[in-house]
């Protein structure tokens, strides 16, 4: 376990203060940044892609102009959370989820070993790759933004685009389209400062009013469980207190913003820890970022709601929550 600071007496009292200090300077902030995530980034948020599938996300992500790395990180994360075993209702299958009948006419062999399997993903990110490169020539000429017309043409059909002249107006791939180019931000690496959320203040108040809670594992806060939390619980909790929804466990809570630098954190940012600081699905504690390298967290049995630094060897990196994404998170991956 990371050591802690443990405060008592004065010095939580002190710390409260500077908690609200810097609640009121999230909104100072709130209202003078105002640059977003540069569009058109071509590199991976560190830990966003499972280090496994790392490489193959960078080279196949770069195949053709309309896709991009993050892009294809995204659809893949949406499509099956990263499984490579995972098979859906319409017997979906693999981490790119071809329908067989699809996989029979667009898989590639990735690895060039000779065969094609739709279970591997040496295949299979090539080949959802290849199938989108081959989709966006498909809908070129279709009016709109040629990237949103190949994921839907991924999801709904190419003749279906064309005909529409555009995404359909189908609810479901018109949010499939959505969701992907919302959690691109995600996993793409910022190159520009990042705007601070106004939500921020609110979950940090809510998680400070909550200082002193004894943890519990599973804990939502219910009446049942006598307002305790575990540390996924409470990040939850606090960004629902403003409206935003986020994922219960931790690993599923990172990719519900843009991932600012340790240098650019700032108050209300989401800060994670990890074992493995190659891959965000290992993820296994989250805080909430209060400034001056300190965050407030429910971090482990026979513990309480506290104060602890985030400047410590299992440090994985942070996330902007923003709603757009927290809307974007599949309901299961």
């Amino acid at each position: 376990m990371r050591k802690s600071w443990v405060i008592g007496g004065a010095a939580g009292a002190l710390g409260v203060s500077f908690v609200m200090l810097l609640v009121v300077g999230v909104y100072i902030v709130a209202g003078n940044l105002v640059n977003g995530v540069t569009s058109g980034s071509r590199g991976l948020a560190k830990g966003a892609v499972p280090a496994a599938y790392k490489s193959l996300v960078q080279r196949w992500g770069n195949l053709c102009p309309a896709l991009s790395p993050a892009l294809l990180a995204a659809q893949l994360y949406q499509e099956s959370g990263w499984n490579p075993t995972v098979v859906s209702p319409a017997d979906a299958r693999g981490i790119a989820q071809f329908i067989p009948s699809t996989w029979a006419t667009h898989g590639i062999d990735g690895d060039g070993d000779g065969k094609r399997d739709i279970w591997d993903p040496d295949d299979a990110i090539p080949s959802a790759a290849s199938y989108d490169c081959e989709l966006a020539k498909y809908v070129k000429d279709v009016p709109g933004d040629v990237s949103d017309n190949m994921l839907a043409a991924y999801n709904a059909g190419a003749y279906r685009v064309i005909r529409a002249g555009g995404v359909p107006a189908i609810s479901e791939t018109q949010n499939y389209v959505k969701r992907i180019r919302s959690l691109e931000k995600s996993f793409a690496a910022p190159v520009s400062r990042l705007d601070p959320t106004r939500q921020a203040a609110g979950a940090i108040a809510f998680a400070q009013s909550r200082l002193g809670t004894p943890y519990l594992w599973g804990g939502n806060g219910t009446p049942e469980q006598g307002g305790r939390f575990d540390c996924s619980g409470l990040t939850k909790a606090s960004y629902e207190k403003v409206g935003i929804k986020l994922p219960r466990v931790a690993n599923d809570q990172y990719n519900a913003g843009p991932h600012p630098s340790r240098d650019e954190l700032l108050p209300g940012d989401l800060v994670f820890f990890s074992d493995d600081l190659t891959d965000s699905r290992a993820i296994r504690h989250v805080g909430i970022y209060v400034g001056g390298g300190y965050m407030i967290d429910a971090p482990r049995t026979g513990a309480v709601i506290r104060f602890d630094p985030i400047d410590t060897p299992d440090y994985f990196g942070a996330t902007r929550v923003t709603e757009e994404g927290a809307q974007a998170l599949p309901t299961t991956v």
